[in-house]
């Protein structure tokens, strides 16, 4: 239909609706491997599948509005003829069908980089049906056959900018980047505020997926104080504090207890 009614807003449209039937594909099994339990060779699991799904789709979508950009600016220069009515019927179905896979996502979970990744291509091809409506009505209405490639750009545009957000949160969760909404220098307080630590350095804060931080750290004891009844005081902290559940303490000895292990001991004169 996109074919027969030589519309590029159409064309577009399906070309979405084709290449989300592969991210869906895409999305569930990177869900399912998700699941799987650890082992020892994937010590932390495969959590990451999911981030490594949305990164796939993101790209796929930047590079089909790429191409869609290309078209439309090919079409600003030479229209092309274009059926309206078909345009506008094939449009309009598609809404419909763009609009209820997008309510299911959505209630699968808007969290998961995966599913949001696939939720990005569902609200790409609604975006291009409401483009392809638009268009079609305007050609209709004032015979304007511009709005087409005009509609396509905007949608192509906009659908970029979702694309490289989302695979800026992607690279960021696969380069060991801080979480989104996490201070490092607040966590490295509230640790250091803790009862029995001296000092705090060498923390680290990553996620295997975005909605669970970890954290490590090492930390130097007061005198007095047991490494293990200060790593669960501090575990403890961060998990009341800032949601950070995944937590590993390293504690150290004193300051000057490291100092009285260096120096030996003076020699006795006989």
């Amino acid at each position: 239909m996109a074919i027969w009614s030589g519309s590029l807003s159409l064309l577009a449209d399906a070309g979405h609706m084709i290449t989300d039937s592969g991210a869906l594909v895409l999305s569930l099994a990177a869900a399912r491997i998700a699941l799987r339990p650890r082992s020892a060779k994937n010590t932390f699991g495969y959590r990451r599948a999911e981030v490594m799904g949305a990164l796939i789709n993101s790209s796929a979508m930047l590079g089909i509005s790429i191409f869609i950009v290309v078209e439309a600016l090919e079409r600003l220069h030479a229209p092309h003829a274009i059926r309206a009515t078909g345009l506008l019927y094939t449009a309009v179905c598609g809404l419909g069908v763009n609009l209820l896979a997008g309510f299911i996502l959505a209630r699968a979970g808007g969290e998961s980089l995966n599913v949001r990744a696939a939720l990005l291509h569902v609200a790409g091809d609604a975006l291009g049906s409401v483009a392809a409506i638009v268009a079609g009505a305007c050609i209709l209405l004032f015979d304007f056959p511009l709005a087409d490639p005009l509609a396509s750009l905007v949608i192509a545009l906009v659908m970029s900018v979702g694309s490289l957000r989302l695979m800026r949160e992607a690279s960021d969760v696969l380069m060991e980047g801080t979480p989104a909404g996490i201070d490092p220098e607040l966590l490295s307080r509230t640790i250091a505020e803790t009862p029995g630590v001296a000092e705090v350095h060498d923390l680290h804060v990553w996620c295997l997926i975005p909605t669970e931080p970890m954290l490590t750290a090492h930390v130097v004891l007061t005198p007095a104080a047991h490494g293990t009844d200060v790593a669960k005081r501090v575990g403890e902290r961060l998990h009341s504090l800032h949601g950070v559940e995944h937590v590993t303490i390293q504690p150290e000895p004193p300051e000057r207890s490291l100092v009285a292990l260096r120096v030996p001991a003076p020699k006795k004169k006989v």
